[in-house]
């Protein structure tokens, strides 16, 4: 029996619908929404659900202090800086504040981008955290906005439009003579986002009213537009565009903009990957990854099987033939040929920005189809390469906009936006720096699933769950990826019928036991292993996954590879020696330091070196893939 114990947080929640036909037992399941505006539309061909994130809180670990950094710097930064280029924009005074610098400046190009990404930390912040700062930072700025847009007018601006920058970029936009370096599509899409997420976790009526004129605004701008101008149009960055259009769909039901959403279906990208072709090469990166989002969505709206084929061919392609061992993507912001990945190797590999959407994009395709390959996907690569990009030295918690891959890389030094270069309170705003602030308060938002009867146990993190339409609490505790053990404790008095825990594809011999006694369950590396019974408040499931030193080997150079121990990309400390030849690390030599920490040694070139985990490498100059010589000793624990 489901019920609700969260008052007024739940008034709009869902309920499980179970409907017996002859012949066995047909599941029709909608999810239980506990977002303060729940969408009003039911996907279709979804079979599993990732918790909201006002149900999951993290406890106690680097996880948990990566986002109190950014929580740090979002409840800190300057809300009238913010604002500056929206009120300029917008003929409104800047009431004496200052500007921004970066991809902020009022000169620059795609200005006012950051903003969309400001709104959903803080709205995010406010779900999981019930913390009333951000909550009222949201609104205040929601409130800024739709002054803003309400000046449309006296600014010379359509009704609904809004931006850091003027409406007639749009023009030369349509008309193939934008010159400047604007990408105002892309831009619109991250404010409609921070918009909507103010809107769907806050519950801010302002932010709905300011979202659907702006919607507004876009889909009579592209209504006027011929396929071919549409195709054109999209041959310039449009973000997810196709994404948020389709979501604010399933928010209000209005077919209007699921019309829209498909207006921005790019063919030039589509009709290459529906066919299951790798045609990356030489494309601009993070421009593709939110259109096959966009496709997961616009599939869960419509059931049009083409849309998901699409985004599961895209992920296929890039996880399997274009990602580094870290999990990252990219070289100059650039996909490559199939498999080119040692000839890639530099100091501006792995954009922030390609894996917080490649994550975003393993999270709907699990939803269409819970395998827990997806999840080892995620993992790889929120662990090694989004929890490292935050810098641990700063309370603000700045990020890399690349994460670099060369013998001898380093973050936190480097040119421009360019390298390891770390991020400023003021003077940079780069994308990276935006997704950074998002992927920093969601990291909770994909530890659980569940289904029409069952939890699903996707990471390993210290974290809380509150299922509280099962009454159902779980605790996880562990020290992974430093350990090989963690442990769920159920709390509450509801039910449900299994806990479903992936077993990644990096063990052997996994081992699970309930209440301290091994049971005799399948632990097939690479899927979920199933515990069905009664559930009591009290029951523990401790997991037992043995960690084993692998290599993750370049795809097209077998001599050449990054080391990992579980899960975890382990790299090579050199301080501040140059490096200018890959070394040779003899595998035989390594050896675990302590069973405390994640730390090894070894020898390269003849020399001993000590490998850590790649995300504690800040500070000094590193190696991540190495030439390597001999066999991997088959122990290295302590």
């Amino acid at each position: 029996m489901l019920r609700n114990q969260r008052g007024s947080r739940d008034v709009f929640g869902g309920l499980m619908t179970y409907i017996a036909l002859i012949g066995g037992l047909i599941v029709s399941f909608s999810p239980v929404n506990a977002v303060v505006v729940p969408p009003v539309r039911t996907e279709v061909g979804v079979s599993a659900y990732l918790f909201d994130l006002s149900q999951v809180q993290l406890t106690d670990s680097r996880w948990l202090d990566n986002q109190n950094r950014t929580l740090t710097y979002i409840k800190w930064v300057d809300l009238e800086r913010l604002l500056y280029v929206f009120r300029s924009n917008h003929k409104l005074s800047t009431n004496g504040a200052s500007s921004n610098g970066g991809w902020d400046d009022p000169t620059f190009p795609f200005r006012s981008h950051m903003q969309g990404h400001f709104l959903t930390a803080w709205a995010q912040c406010w779900a999981t955290l019930q913390d009333t700062t951000c909550r009222d930072r949201a609104t205040h700025f929601v409130a800024e906005l739709a002054k803003c847009q309400a000046n449309n007018g006296n600014a010379g601006f359509a009704t609904g439009y809004l931006s850091g920058f003027p409406e007639s970029d749009f023009t030369l936009l349509e008309t193939g003579k934008l010159t400047n370096g604007n990408v105002p599509y892309y831009v619109i899409h991250k404010t409609m986002a921070g918009l909507l997420d103010v809107w769907r976790h806050i519950g801010d009526s302002n932010a709905k009213a300011v979202l659907l004129s702006l919607a507004g605004w876009v889909n009579q701008r592209t209504a006027k537009l011929s396929n071919s101008q549409m195709q054109s149009v999209m041959n310039t960055e449009f973000g997810g565009m196709n994404d948020i259009l389709a979501e604010i769909y399933s928010w209000t039901g209005d077919s209007q903009w699921l019309t829209t959403a498909q207006r921005f279906d790019h063919t030039a990208a589509f009709d290459p990957l529906a066919s299951n072709q790798d045609k990356l090469d030489g494309l601009h990166a993070n421009t593709q990854v939110p259109k096959w989002i966009g496709a997961t969505r616009e599939y869960k709206q419509t059931g049009t099987s083409r849309y998901l084929d699409i985004a599961r061919n895209a992920w296929d392609i890039t996880v399997n033939h274009h990602s580094y061992a870290i999990g990252g993507n990219s070289q100059s912001e650039h996909f490559h040929g199939s498999d080119a990945i040692a000839g890639y190797l530099t100091d501006d590999t792995a954009e922030g920005c390609n894996t917080y959407n490649m994550l975003k994009l393993t999270r709907e395709l699990w939803a269409a189809n819970p395998s827990a390959n997806y999840f080892d996907f995620y993992e790889r690569a929120l662990l090694n390469h989004l929890l490292g990009q935050q810098d641990p030295s700063d309370i603000h918690g700045h990020i890399t906009y690349f994460t670099p891959l060369n013998t001898g890389g380093t973050r936190g030094v480097g040119p421009a936006w360019g390298g390891g270069t770390w991020s400023t309170d003021y003077g940079t705003f780069w994308c990276c720096q935006g997704t950074g602030v998002e992927t920093n308060t969601k990291l909770m938002d994909s530890i659980y699933g569940y289904d029409s009867s069952s939890l699903y146990v996707n990471l390993f993190t210290p974290s809380k769950l509150t299922w509280h339409q099962r009454d159902v609490t779980v605790t996880q505790t562990t020290t992974f990826p430093v350990g090989d053990t963690t442990t769920l404790t159920i709390g509450g008095s509801g039910n449900f019928s299994a806990i479903n825990v992936r077993i990644p594809s990096w063990t052997s011999g996994a081992t699970i036991s309930v209440n301290g006694q091994q049971q005799s369950i399948t632990t097939t590396p690479g899927s979920y292993a199933t515990i069905s019974r009664a559930w009591s408040s009290g029951d523990t499931v401790t997991v037992k996954l043995p960690l084993h030193l692998r290599l993750i080997v370049a795809n097209d150079n077998v001599n050449l590879a990054a080391v990992a121990y579980g899960p975890t990309v382990l790299s090579g400390n050199y301080g501040s020696s140059s490096l200018s030849n890959t070394p040779t690390l003899t595998l035989s030599s390594l050896q675990r330091k302590s069973n405390s920490s994640l730390d090894f040694t070894g020898t390269a070139d003849g020399a001993t070196v000590t490998l850590s985990p790649f995300y504690d490498a800040q500070g000094y100059n590193y190696v991540v893939y190495w030439s390597v010589s001999g066999s991997l000793p088959t122990t290295a624990e302590v």
